[in-house]
């Protein structure tokens, strides 16, 4: 079966406020540099096999772009983002009417339970792993684990600069797993250990993470990510990996990468 990834053109993108460590609203967003980006992004995943689907932008959410907030996705089930920043909560109505009239079960959580979708909840090896503090509540998983009938693996993230758990850890198939080890504290790393066999993990620096490199997106045996190092893309095509390299600087200045810009449905 073909991935089905939900996109969302930059129309309107910009970096209008500061929500993370990488957005300065002092840096010019060149729009369209990051259409012409987002566009070599999603030609690449739908030449590796993929479904392309997309929302319309618009005009009051400069990131909605980052589809990978918009829900966590489990089979039909979509369970919509709750924002932690005012920002970005326009956005929530958007992919909610979207998914509804895609006839997806459209499920949301308690308002004052901040949650921020597949950023923040990766399926791996039949598990949700979930990242919390910077952006997502953790009592959000408990609830999480109950609705889908899931283990919900929760993963405290130990640095601002990587704020959702899909900036430092990327499930790939065959259990194959990147992640950055100093994005998580000692008990992190010991919990991704025992759960992810050591053949399995593909460990990035802190000059491939500061590239994003673990914001990737996967598409059978395809793994794209932003520009990165030669060290990485050969350790990737060691593990039996075909790796695409895009330049997304555009989106970066926004905190957010290949994974970031797309979203499995």
């Amino acid at each position: 079966m073909r991935d089905k990834i939900l996109m969302c053109s930059p129309e309107y993108f910009d970096v209008k406020y500061k929500i993370n460590p990488w957005m300065d609203t002092d840096s010019e967003c060149d729009r369209e540099k990051a259409k012409e980006q987002w566009r070599t992004l999603k030609d690449i995943l739908a030449h590796a096999g993929a479904e392309i689907k997309l929302i319309d932008q618009r005009e009051d959410v400069p990131d909605m772009v980052f589809t990978a907030n918009a829900a966590l996705m489990y089979g039909n089930k979509a369970i919509i983002s709750n924002f932690k920043y005012k920002e970005r909560k326009p956005e929530e109505q958007y992919f909610a009417q979207w998914f509804k009239e895609n006839g997806y079960d459209v499920i949301t959580l308690p308002e004052t339970m901040s949650f921020e979708g597949a950023g923040d909840a990766l399926l791996l090896n039949g598990k949700i792993f979930a990242g919390y503090v910077p952006r997502t509540d953790i009592v959000s998983h408990t609830l999480i684990s109950e609705l889908l009938g899931v283990q919900v693996v929760s993963l405290e993230l130990a640095t601002k600069s990587f704020y959702h758990i899909d900036t430092c850890f990327c499930p790939l198939s065959g259990g194959y797993l990147i992640y950055y080890p100093e994005a998580f504290d000692k008990y992190g790393n010991q919990v991704i250990e025992a759960n992810v066999a050591e053949e399995k993990r593909i460990a990035v620096t802190e000059e491939e993470a500061a590239c994003f490199s673990c914001n990737a997106v996967n598409v059978g045996k395809t793994v794209v990510t932003n520009l990165t190092t030669d060290r990485f893309a050969k350790l990737l095509e060691s593990k039996g990996f075909s790796h695409i390299q895009t330049d997304l600087s555009e989106f970066i200045k926004s905190g957010g990468s290949a994974k970031c810009l797309t979203l499995k449905i």
